[in-house]
């Protein structure tokens, strides 16, 4: 009767050990989806700022020299944080590749793509059945695949922070430079022909 509850205690811990990798696997999946739609943002709001420029500003520089530093400003902003912004969704990918003693010696994770693309079937197939016979194996490219992926997000929400930081600020000063060039603007000008 001891052994039966210990077994089952043992198979639980098992099941909650599953159940934590795939719950917190999803989140970071989703947190990966948020954080790629973030800069999919910025990637359409400074497209369309770029747009806007060309079509309509550039148009009414040469009547109004007075706001070309401005629409500098505004330009290099909209260019930066589009750079920036792809720079999120851009994914990295290794070798793809692996070879028997990585699986022997238990260095390679088979759960990331990334270390297997580049791989014939049959010997893709060799590694997983290495890996999933062997438990520790098995857990030990859970645990990475779920460090690494808690890495890939963090530099994501990194850069993602930094673009966002980059488009308030470079929107603001180019607010202030627009306010200050049509401030000091010659009376006779007109703002758009």
């Amino acid at each position: 009767m001891k052994e039966k509850k210990e077994e089952k205690k043992g198979t639980k811990v098992g099941r909650g050990v599953e159940t934590m990798f795939r719950n917190t696997i999803r989140t970071h999946v989703e947190f990966s989806s948020m954080a790629d739609s973030k800069a999919n943002i910025m990637i359409s709001v400074n497209t369309l700022i770029l747009t806007a420029i060309v079509a309509f500003l550039a148009k009414s520089l040469d009547a109004n020299p007075y706001l070309i530093p401005p629409a500098a400003i505004l330009t290099i902003v909209s260019l930066s944080t589009l750079i920036m912004a792809i720079k999120v969704t851009r994914p990295k990918i290794t070798s793809g590749k692996f070879t028997d003693d990585d699986i022997k010696s238990k260095r390679t994770n088979l759960l990331f793509f990334g270390n297997f693309h580049n791989m014939e079937l049959e010997d893709f197939e060799w590694g997983m059945k290495e890996m999933i016979t062997d438990s520790d194996y098995l857990y030990s490219s859970m645990i990475k695949d779920y460090y690494h992926l808690g890495q890939v997000l963090g530099e994501k929400y990194r850069k993602l922070r930094i673009t966002y930081t980059v488009f308030m600020y470079g929107i603001i000063i180019s607010m202030i430079a627009f306010s200050i060039s049509i401030f000091f603007a010659p009376v006779d000008t007109q703002l758009i022909p």
